[in-house]
């Protein structure tokens, strides 16, 4: 085994830097919990009937063979799916696909933890940065000017604060791909020269800001026979596109479209909503299409103090002021927009805050927002198909104490290339039910002390259930429409006493055996004050570091409603004695604090990355085994640069590369355009990035 690795000297700064907190999430941290409702937590919940011992845990490898394998692996392997429109058949392509995946057991050499303006990785392997801030996309778009920026130049460059990574295979040979990204937030401080404040950005400005948001679709091709990536530069580029805030029309679909809830002046019909906004994570479908998630939508409106007053509670729990006109750090689009004026619209806080599935396929194709998959701060989706059939999503609420999601459609996936095919794949996420997570714990209460201490059977574990919130246009919550349930779920899982989580994530499903693992990234509130003390799925007070959370259906049915759970990795310093890491030799690990975002490669081995590192390193990507003997033996793979965090990631079919959103270089508070906090990636002032890494070998990543 090898030592686990030596901290490299620090700068001091650890954790989120408060310029994050003021952009990302609008100091999300600093106001009151949105969910203030009595829930129970998992502590005081009754047992239900289902012992842990008892579930027949070989069933979710059953899923694997009958509902999972063939053309429906692309659910928990995204980078497989292949679209109708190439040349090359849909299940043809999954399959080779499958079939190219080379990963294997873990080999690399961990690095250390450090505070370097840079991107590191492992010995043996090269990165490249492949488009930031500001590059073209658009056939024609200016290069990269920051003194020169405008609205008509943004809407036709890539966006700022990229996020979500997917890379869809274009063709049957393997040297072209499709590149979809989100782009969360913009931070003007460091975007525009001279800048004074919020409150004095110009209209032109506010609109750049709001046409750095959305996504970017951009075609790929290979360096040679390498894992390098670097995008096409040609004079007609058919895929690529912006899809931002300011100005792409969007369609509702599902039951609540054209719901009362979602009326505007502007749209009295309420199914044409404009823009998206704050997408952080996302997936890839087996038919070709990028989920994306709208989170922190609240923090772009003003006016709450003005709503109607029967709608303030509804506001509030999604984190909207309603008792201050203009909060403190406002973006002030409403200046740009009136639309963001709660006290003129109220109505448009509720066309944010859904998934999104765009077409990257279908440049012409009009995003949509699932009202099926219901409305909180989502941080993405990922589906599998079930062995029935139908289309399974898995959802995180990334805020303090709230809750974890599933969505099982209507309609079953059909494989394969006929325009029938896709056409009824393009419909599974407009019809299904909707649940949200109640946990149990098998250790005793008192066992479960907030310090971290294992309960005397050696693991945090359990059981739980599905709690159907909705299905179709039925309400399974009383007292509230489909429509309301929907457009404020939050409040449904609230009156069905969801568990409260330490800010679920990104939740994805393996590709080898079915399970669900979910980044938990912290909770410093826990157990402070008058908030909700520890329970067995959330078990230490003021919890700064987060953890794993592993969930397998019962029988290996995902559209199920019981499940088993377990904490396969308790974050935080290994020599710690509240960490864990599914008892493996903790000599031999990597710290890791703040799990953000999970991925897969072709062995099934866990990549993860962090996101507020308070540990006092740069944010990071991990990996490890969740099976077998090297179970639990986390080893840091990269690190970001200063001030940054690490989104993504994103593991190519073939395994070759693995890509990365380097979010918010340079974030750090006192930091602007003229006084960089940090240079990256070209020695000038910050710029968020994708980057993509590979072995000089041409090997797989990782192994």
């Amino acid at each position: 085994m090898t030592e686990r690795p030596r901290l490299l000297p620090l700068l001091g700064h650890t954790g989120r830097d408060a310029m994050t907190c003021l952009y990302r999430c609008g100091n999300a941290c600093d106001h009151p919990v949105p969910n203030r409702t009595d829930n129970p937590y998992l502590g005081d919940v009754v047992h239900t009937e289902m012992s842990r011992r008892g579930v027949v845990r070989a069933g979710a490898v059953g899923a694997l063979v009958l509902g999972f394998a063939g053309a429906g692996a692309a659910a928990a392997s995204p980078a497989l799916a292949t679209p109708a429109a190439e040349t090359a058949p849909v299940a043809e392509a999954l399959l080779a696909s499958l079939q190219k995946g080379k990963a294997g057991p873990l080999t690399f050499k961990a690095i250390p933890p450090n505070k370097l303006d840079t991107l590191i990785v492992p010995n043996g392997y090269a990165s490249a940065v492949v488009l930031s801030w500001g590059d073209p996309v658009l056939p024609g778009a200016p290069e990269f000017d920051i003194t020169r920026q405008s609205v008509q130049r943004q809407s036709a460059q890539f966006g700022y604060n990229n996020d979500f990574v997917g890379v869809l295979p274009l063709g049957r040979d393997g040297s072209r791909a499709l590149l979809v990204v989100n782009h969360e937030y913009t931070n003007e401080e460091l975007m525009f020269p001279g800048f004074t404040g919020l409150e004095a950005l110009s209209v032109e400005q506010l609109k750049i800001a709001m046409a750095a948001h959305g996504l970017s679709v951009v075609e790929l091709e290979r360096v040679g026979r390498t894992g390098q990536w670097q995008p096409v530069r040609a004079r007609r580029l058919p895929y690529n596109r912006r899809i931002t805030a300011l100005a792409t029309p969007f369609r509702f679909t599902g039951p609540a479209a054209g719901s009362a809830w979602l009326r505007t002046a502007a749209d009295p019909k309420g199914t044409t909503p404009i823009g998206t906004l704050n997408n952080c994570a996302g997936g890839v479908t087996p038919w070709g299409t990028v989920l994306s998630g709208e989170e922190n939508f609240n923090q772009y409106f003003v006016g709450g103090d003005a709503a109607p007053e029967a709608l303030k509670p509804k506001l509030a729990r999604y984190g909207i002021s309603t008792t201050t006109r203009v909060p403190a750090g406002s973006r002030r689009w409403d200046r740009a927009q009136e639309r963001f004026d709660l006290a003129k619209h109220p109505n448009e806080a509720h066309r944010f805050g859904w998934i999104v599935e765009v077409d990257p396929f279908d440049p012409d194709a009009k995003p949509r927002k699932h009202t099926a998959m219901g409305r909180f701060k989502h941080e993405g989706a990922n589906v599998i198909v079930a062995k029935n059939g139908k289309v399974v999503a898995y959802m995180g609420d990334d805020e303090r104490f709230d809750y974890l999601y599933k969505f099982v459609s209507d309609g079953k996936y059909i494989p394969g290339d006929s325009a029938h095919a896709r056409r009824h794949n393009l419909t599974l996420l407009e019809s299904g039910t909707l649940y949200v997570a109640k946990l149990a714990g098998d250790s005793p209460a008192a066992e479960i002390d907030g310090t971290g201490k294992l309960p005397a059977d050696g693991a945090f574990d359990g059981t739980g259930r599905w709690i159907k919130l909705v299905s179709g246009n039925r309400s399974y919550v009383p007292g509230m429409t489909a429509a309301d349930v929907l457009t404020f779920t939050r409040l449904a899982g609230d009156a069905v006493l969801a568990t409260k989580m330490d800010r679920p994530e990104d939740v994805q499903p393996s590709p080898r055996t079915g399970k669900i693992y979910a980044a938990m990234t912290n909770n410093t509130n826990r157990g402070v004050g008058t908030n909700p003390g520890v329970d067995e799925a959330n078990p230490r007070n003021a919890n700064k570091h987060g953890h794993i959370f592993e969930l397998v259906e019962d029988r290996g049915d995902h559209t199920g409603e019981s499940f088993s759970w377990s904490l396969p990795i308790v974050c935080g310093d290994p020599a710690d004695p509240s960490t864990y890491f599914a008892g493996y030799d903790k000599t031999a690990v990597s710290p890791i604090s703040c799990p953000d975002n999970v991925a897969f490669d072709s062995a099934g081995n866990l990549w993860i990355s962090t996101d507020g590192n308070a540990l006092g390193g740069n944010d990071g990507l991990f990996a490890t085994a969740i099976e077998g003997s090297e179970r639990g033996h986390l080893k840091q793979f990269l690190t970001v640069p200063l001030g940054a965090e690490t989104c993504g990631p994103f593991i190519t079919g073939d395994d070759r590369s693995v890509f990365v959103a380097v979010q918010h270089p340079g974030e750090i508070s006192g930091a602007s355009v003229e006084k960089p906090a940090s240079t990256w990636p070209d020695g000038d002032f910050a710029k968020p990035s994708v980057v993509v890494t590979w072995r000089l070998d041409g090997g797989p990543v990782g192994s």
